[in-house]
């Protein structure tokens, strides 16, 4: 689904749906008063965010991963599959995997570090520990109280915040940002904090702060005619960042959040990108659902974090101990 307008004004249509939105967040509380959340064996770090979508939570689990691998851990990921059909306990294999066998996130995350796909995060994390994990790094799952974690980033976007603060369906709030705040260990605000985000976490909560920054690619682009397209949580943040490396973007087309293009829909892309004059591109996270055979096409830009002060996140993992 494509993230609604209204998620980031107080209008008619999330005043109507607010009664859906207390009945969600009653029984999200009341999952974690009933929960009892089992113990891996081996720390648990967990990358969530408050919103549905967009934040930038697997850009900052693949870059707490390449620091505990600088560190020497032996690090995996567990992912929930997302738009994939497996629940596991199962390794992703890149070589044969599919999209839509354990989502496009799945794929992102098992390039840099051995990836596992599990509804089930208690058993997820004790395969991965089984296979030899010494730390496992949780891409979201911060809402989910089955897996106890030794560390919880709560991932922001400084430009949108936390929307209309409404629940899920009247707001893109997956739980009360004062719950998920209070579990938080840390916070980590992405992006020019123009939505005031600082001011409205604890003061025992620490704070992160960093940007998304574009791939070496990125470099290459200015001045390029582009046709962009993109099915993420928050597409305009991919377009503006093609924008901002100085592209003209001559077109752009969204598609819902996690969707698997077809081969129909890159040829009219294809052609329309061609009648411009202009080069096709699209998302890593997006790229990964493009049919193999299709891919060279259409270009890429990958994205990376810049933290303000690295330092501060290696002592954030330093504390995760052996």
């Amino acid at each position: 689904m494509k993230a609604p307008s209204f998620w980031t004004e107080e209008g008619i249509t999330a005043r109507l749906l607010s009664p859906a939105g207390v009945v969600f967040g009653v029984f999200g509380r009341w999952r974690w008063r009933l929960a009892n959340p089992v113990k891996a064996g081996i720390p648990v770090v967990c990358v969530g965010n408050l919103v549905a979508g967009g934040a930038g939570k697997t850009p900052v689990a693949l870059s707490f991963a390449t620091l505990l691998q600088q560190k020497g851990y032996a690090t995996h990921f567990l992912s929930r599959g997302y738009g994939g059909t497996i629940r596991g306990p199962h390794r992703v294999d890149s070589r044969c995997d599919s999209p839509t066998m354990v989502g496009d996130e799945a794929l992102l995350l098992a390039a840099v570090s051995p990836t596992w796909i599990s509804i089930d995060r208690v058993a997820g994390a004790r395969a991965a520990a089984h296979a030899g994990a010494e730390i496992v790094v949780m891409d979201d799952g911060f809402q989910n109280p089955s897996l106890e974690k030794d560390l919880s980033v709560v991932v922001i976007d400084g430009n949108y915040g936390f929307g209309n603060h409404q629940l899920i369906p009247a707001g893109p709030l997956r739980e009360p940002v004062e719950d998920g705040l209070a579990r938080a260990d840390t916070v980590a605000i992405l992006g020019v904090d123009n939505a005031g985000v600082r001011k409205q976490i604890p003061n025992h909560v620490p704070v992160i702060t960093g940007k998304l920054v574009a791939g070496p690619e990125g470099s290459l682009l200015s001045g390029r005619r582009v046709l962009a397209f993109a099915g993420i949580g928050r597409p305009e943040k991919f377009f503006g960042m093609l924008e901002e490396l100085g592209c003209d973007l001559v077109g752009s087309h969204t598609f819902s959040d996690h969707h698997h293009y077809r081969k129909e829909e890159l040829l009219v892309l294809a052609e329309e990108a061609q009648n411009l004059d202009a080069t096709l591109i699209t998302t890593a996270k997006d790229a990964v659902r493009v049919p193999a055979a299709d891919r060279g096409m259409i270009e890429v830009l990958t994205v990376t974090v810049s933290w303000d002060d690295t330092s501060a996140i290696h002592s954030l993992l330093s504390a995760l101990g052996r």
